[in-house]
């Protein structure tokens, strides 16, 4: 078995004539977390919308769990259970309880018994500090609670790698870090983790290494500690420089 959770190897997306991925190679071995940082725009989310089978993309190849998702022969929605997706927006079905959004993949996919599928999410809830909120629906709960959930949903796949998608960019200041302590939690048991973030805190104290984009290419990629306190690039000095003290 390979040891990478993620391989991508000369990967090209385009809008139309717009060139938003440009060559991106990376690796990511199992248990690494990776942040993702860079301005809005430079091509951050549509990587990782790739990784996942979300975008399509115009050439290179991408082997999530060693299996090859850029294979047209291979089914992308067996390869999407090994994988977590947490999103901007939480993305809950707002006529279910929380409890019934989680139970529903275990349910329909994993084919659990109502009683299994239960058991197991309230041990998620559990997890993510919400297992007072099970007959709740997504409208009575925080935007912070809403994304509790949704990461308690993606790990009821038992998924082997997790992305998030700048997590906590749509909740209010107070309820961020509820969220950042639940990733850290995931983070210190070992998750394969890739994070496109704007909180430099969270890519400079938890992960092994960032990964700075710029226009749809990767220009920086080391430990946070060369990152942020030994920036090479002029385009990486001059980005933390506009939101922190380098």
């Amino acid at each position: 078995m390979s040891r990478w959770a993620i391989e991508v190897n000369g990967l090209n997306k385009f809008f139309n004539t717009n060139h938003v991925l440009k060559n991106i190679d990376i690796r990511v071995p199992f248990g690494e977390v990776v942040s993702i940082i860079g301005a809005s725009g430079s091509g951050k989310s549509t990587f990782l919308r790739c990784l996942n089978g979300i975008e399509t993309i115009h050439s290179g190849e991408i082997i999530i769990n060693g299996v090859a998702i850029t294979d047209n022969k291979v089914n992308i929605n067996i390869v999407r259970q090994s994988i977590g997706m947490i999103f901007q927006n939480f993305n809950l079905f707002p006529h279910m309880t929380v409890l019934s959004n989680i139970t529903l993949a275990l349910q329909k996919v994993k084919r659990m018994s109502k009683a299994e599928s239960e058991k197991a999410s309230f041990r998620l809830l559990e997890k993510v500090g919400l297992e007072e909120k099970a007959e709740s629906f997504p409208i009575q709960l925080s935007g912070g609670q809403q994304q509790r959930v949704a990461i308690a949903r993606a790990l009821a796949m038992n998924p082997r790698v997790m992305m998030f998608d700048e997590p906590t960019s749509a909740l209010d200041p107070e309820t961020v870090n509820d969220v950042l302590d639940v990733m850290k939690e995931l983070a210190l048991e070992g998750m394969t983790m890739v994070v496109v973030t704007h909180e430099m805190g969270f890519a400079r104290e938890v992960a092994d290494r960032v990964v700075y984009i710029d226009e749809g290419r990767i220009i920086e990629d080391g430990k946070p500690e060369d990152i942020f306190y030994n920036p090479k690039n002029p385009r990486l000095r001059d980005f933390l420089g506009k939101i922190i003290n380098v």
